[in-house]
């Protein structure tokens, strides 16, 4: 017996850019074809922010929604976790941005992890010490990225993949007692960082040696060696944070992964013996998205009839670090 505070999930909210880019569109810019990627990876079209539009804008979006579904005030948020691998700026934090547009009139923390298409599940465990923890009572995770930004547009095993997108959750006590995290885990392995990395550009001071090498800022990713990671060690992860749980994988209504590669999701979804319809993917339409993935599949998932709210579900991601993660959480009614 314990005394943290039980955590409640109170809304989710996402947003994608209006721009969409096609497989057929990607055949402008090298040698390659709709099938040829959508077999490798289950993706059709992808969403990219165009012009002036940024991770903050669609961040900021998902935020709004996210606050609408919880049904609380703005000025009710004390903490903000941003949860992002690819903002716009390193600083001011795309989380403080956030919450200065949202227009919270106190000073509250805010601050942004890099987890990369984790980083969703790793501030969701932050934010669950910080509320059970009595530190904090209302917490805002927004997840939101626009890998299009550092992509290599020349390279075709990279370029394909990835889209941008933003998704939010608000997280706070719970008011019934009832706690909405049955379980979470995280976990990284930076001994294999080095399959998906970018640098940021820099150079040094005019007075020293200068470096042998300056990074890109682009993604760079063994694309065949994060696959062997992914069908290894995500399956097995989601078995432990299911059991981890207290519930059998029978007991899960809906297994919603991260979006990298419908081969991936496959491979989980074989691994638990799940029927499609327990399965949510959207990959095919919006690539992925990093740590946007997982709420954008969860809350378009409920919009479209595919997932029942007031049921149960598993998610997990993993991504550059290498870092990977799994939650089983409940789904309360009104939360998308």
């Amino acid at each position: 017996m314990n005394n943290f505070t039980p955590v409640k999930i109170a809304g989710f909210g996402y947003s994608v850019p209006e721009t969409v880019i096609t497989n057929d569109d990607l055949t402008k810019l090298y040698e390659t074809s709709d099938e040829w990627i959508y077999t490798r990876t289950g993706i059709k079209e992808r969403r990219v922010v165009s012009g002036n539009e940024t991770a903050i804008d669609l961040g900021l979006d998902a935020a709004k929604k996210a606050i609408e579904k919880a049904g609380i005030d703005v000025n009710d948020i004390d903490c903000i976790i941003g949860a992002a691998s690819a903002p716009p700026q390193l600083y001011p934090t795309l989380s403080a941005t956030i919450g200065a547009k949202l227009g919270i009139k106190d000073t509250i923390p805010a601050f942004d992890m890099t987890a990369a298409c984790t980083g969703l599940i790793y501030a969701m465990q932050v934010a669950r010490g910080f509320i059970q923890s009595d530190i904090y009572k209302t917490v805002l995770i927004i997840a939101a990225d626009n890998n299009s930004k550092i992509t290599d547009w020349t390279d075709r095993g990279t370029s394909i993949l990835f889209g941008d997108g933003a998704g939010a959750m608000v997280m706070c006590a719970s008011d019934d007692g009832v706690d909405d995290i049955l379980s979470i885990k995280i976990s990284a392995n930076g001994a294999i960082g080095n399959l998906i990395r970018t640098g940021v550009p820099s150079q040094c001071c005019p007075l020293v040696q200068p470096a042998d090498e300056v990074a890109s800022g682009k993604i760079i990713m063994d694309g065949k060696e994060v696959y062997k990671f992914a069908v290894t060690t995500v399956p097995k992860y989601v078995e432990e944070c299911i059991e981890l749980s207290g519930l059998s994988a029978e007991e899960i209504d809906y297994l919603i992964p991260h979006q990298a590669n419908q081969r991936i999701i496959e491979s989980i979804q074989k691994r638990l013996k799940y029927s499609d319809d327990k399965v949510v993917s959207n990959i095919k339409y919006y690539g992925n998205t990093s740590a946007a993935s997982i709420p954008i599949a969860l809350c378009e998932g409920v919009e479209k009839g595919k997932i029942k709210l007031g049921s149960t579900a598993v998610l997990c991601g993993f991504g550059a670090g290498m870092t990977w993660g799994g939650a089983v959480i409940r789904l309360r009614e009104g939360i998308c």
